[in-house]
């Protein structure tokens, strides 16, 4: 079998920075599109439209959050497969992912075109901007198939150990929705003046033509993932496959939805202190969504080649993964949280209105505290990605609900009255570092190294040689 992106030979440092790289750039290029959308949305059309665009993305992030937590399973389960040099068993779960992908995302693309309306008004989205919300909305599941199956398609290649190709199209993608947000937001020429509704009608051909031209570009390479002659027949779906889809992929999927949650508890607790500290925790947000994308982008990394070393039944090779992966995240992530910290004040500037002097000082001090948990908080997710990689999925979703859910909002409801809004602040610190303590302990005694991802006849052997690695540990 072709071994373009061998992730289980040579120098890890070396294949790890190079495939955490082109995750990083994709997970700004990401941020800077929605970045620029909403710029274009909040400063041309209003505050009502920029409020129905933030209301209809938040019922976007709970979709696609949900079809992540598959399309992980599935890089997985292909990064494992293509390390025990099974390739028709990894074109298995690309036929079967395909199919299954596609099928819920035309469904829940129906069911959202005629629930979005209500769901909105549920949602207490403002009377003003409810039926901008439902126009964009409704476009954006139209569009929601295709950002399903370029999810997948490019989760595919990750899985084969392959960061740069979805790059490539990333950026082609983000080009082509900034580019065309104005055109039909205002209209030109033939196109009319869409308003809002233009901004999701950019989305939805931005990514639809990637789509088209990515999958295009696989076959006229000759990729070996994509599926040819007898071959399609694997697109019938294999239910062992979406029964490991979604077993795995729901536990992942709920762990961004615990993320989510804490952030909308905490900010319950910043809203009592005013409007400008809520000011100034809202743009601090913005700036920690940055500080957390070598977190996750290594996280991503990391998962998939552990998961190719496990199929190869390399797992010595994961103890200098997960080093490596350590190493690497302090770096990338010490170096955003000492850029943020030095250019803070002029940072909070990009999201605070000018005039706003109370809320960027306590911004700045915000951020002296909260910052530089985000470093404790990658070595959880370097961690976590190891034994996700073996189909731990569970032991990180806890350890997540109890670091945030279970120990930060009651911490700083705890200590509010003592220390106000430090409170608050001081509760991130201290909880990532009980998360990194109890995310160190399941890695080094928890159970991961003996659970199966993958068909019985390669997790035995799996199991064995874990054990043998275990023993010799």
């Amino acid at each position: 079998m072709p071994q373009p992106h061998n992730l289980t030979e040579g120098s890890i440092g070396k294949r790890l920075l190079l495939f955490t790289l082109p995750i990083l750039i994709g997970n700004i290029l990401q941020s800077l599109n929605a970045t620029v959308n909403s710029i274009w949305i909040g400063h041309y059309l209003g505050e009502a439209a920029l409020t129905a665009s933030s209301n209809a993305g938040i019922v976007l992030f709970l979709v696609l959050g949900a079809m992540f937590g598959a399309s992980m399973a599935a890089t997985i389960l292909i990064g494992q497969y293509l390390g025990a040099r099974r390739l028709h068993d990894a074109k298995r779960v690309i036929g079967t992912s395909t199919t299954f992908a596609a099928s819920l995302s035309i469904l829940m693309a129906i069911l959202g075109w005629v629930i979005c309306e209500p769901l909105l008004r549920a949602m207490q989205t403002p009377p003003e901007a409810l039926h901008l919300a439902v126009a964009y909305m409704r476009v954006i599941f139209l569009a929601l198939p295709f950002m399903v199956l370029y999810i997948f398609a490019t989760s595919a290649l990750r899985g084969a150990g392959d960061a740069k190709t979805p790059l490539y199209f990333l950026f082609l993608s983000v080009g082509l929705d900034i580019v065309l947000n104005p055109v039909f937001i205002f209209g030109i020429g033939p196109i009319p003046r869409l308003g809002i509704a233009g901004s999701a009608v950019a989305t939805l051909l931005a990514q639809a033509f990637s789509l088209v031209v990515l999958i295009s570009y696989l076959y006229s390479k000759k990729n070996p993932l994509c599926l040819h002659g007898d071959e399609i027949k694997l697109l019938k779906i294999d239910w062992s496959i979406v029964s490991t889809l979604i077993g795995k992929g729901v536990p992942m999927a709920l762990q961004m939805m615990v993320l989510s949650l804490s952030m909308l508890l905490m900010m319950s607790l910043v809203n009592r202190f005013g409007i400008d500290t809520a000011a100034a925790y809202g743009a601090a947000l913005q700036l920690w969504n940055y500080i957390q994308m070598p977190s996750f982008a290594i996280g991503m990394a990391v998962s998939s080649m552990a998961a190719h070393n496990i199929g190869a039944q390399k797992w010595h090779r994961l103890s200098s993964i997960a080093r490596m992966g350590v190493i690497y995240q302090l770096a990338l992530t010490g170096t955003m949280v000492l850029i943020v910290d030095i250019f803070c004040r002029s940072a909070l500037g990009w999201w605070l209105p000018p005039g706003s002097a109370a809320a960027v000082d306590i911004g700045v001090h915000m951020n002296n505290i909260v910052t530089w948990s985000f470093v404790f908080f990658g070595i959880s997710m370097v961690l976590f990605g190891i034994v996700r990689a073996n189909g731990a999925v569970v032991a990180p979703l806890i350890v997540l609900a109890i670091s945030l859910l279970c120990i930060r909002p009651p911490l700083a409801m705890l200590l509010l009255d003592r220390l106000h809004a430090d409170a608050i602040w001081w509760s991130f610190p201290a909880s990532s570092f009980l998360a990194v303590l109890m995310a160190i302990a399941y890695y080094k005694w928890g159970k991961w190294r003996t659970l199966r991802m993958i068909t019985p006849q390669v997790a035995d052997a799996q199991a064995a040689a874990a054990a043998a690695a275990s023993e010799v540990g």
